[in-house]
């Protein structure tokens, strides 16, 4: 069963069905709603209200997203890249992180000892495989470098 969403009333309730679920941006919220086939005029009504409501929140949607991706083990250069490809503003993004509390190192360790069982690499293709993976996950080069150094901070 399709619901349709062609009044202001099925769209703020689909709207609302989403962010019940979970945090979501203004941008990502305009797209599903737009796949689910609501006009784009009603959209932006629905999401004002919902954003002078405080129901619908990007610093909320920043916050959880970047504790979210944190836990999973992903670092600050890989999260800034999700949000940046998710239409959320540079700034906003930066201060997201900076305001998160989250130990960036303490983080990259965690990752690294789940990973590589805490074992420095025994030589250069080791190193950079370990540090490649690293890479991957959005830890900065001089980080992993301090890590696998076995420097601590």
């Amino acid at each position: 069963m399709t619901v349709v969403l062609d009044n202001p009333l099925a769209v703020r309730r689909a709207a609302m069905d989403l962010l019940a679920r979970r945090e979501h941006g203004r941008v990502e919220l305009t797209r599903k709603l737009r796949k689910r086939g609501a006009p784009e005029d009603m959209i932006d009504a629905a999401l004002q209200r919902l954003s002078e409501e405080g129901l619908l929140s990007e610093a909320r949607y920043l916050e959880s997203f970047v504790a979210y991706r944190a836990r999973a083990g992903y670092g600050p250069q890989r999260i800034r890249e999700e949000l940046g490809q998710r239409g959320l503003a540079r700034g906003d993004i930066d201060q997201a992180l900076r305001e998160s509390g989250i130990d960036w190192f303490e983080q990259l360790r965690e990752t690294w000892q789940r990973k590589f069982a805490g074992r420095l690499p025994a030589d250069v293709r080791e190193r950079a495989q370990q540090g490649r993976f690293l890479a991957y996950r959005g830890y900065s080069l001089e980080m992993i470098g301090r890590l696998l150094r076995g420097c601590d901070e």
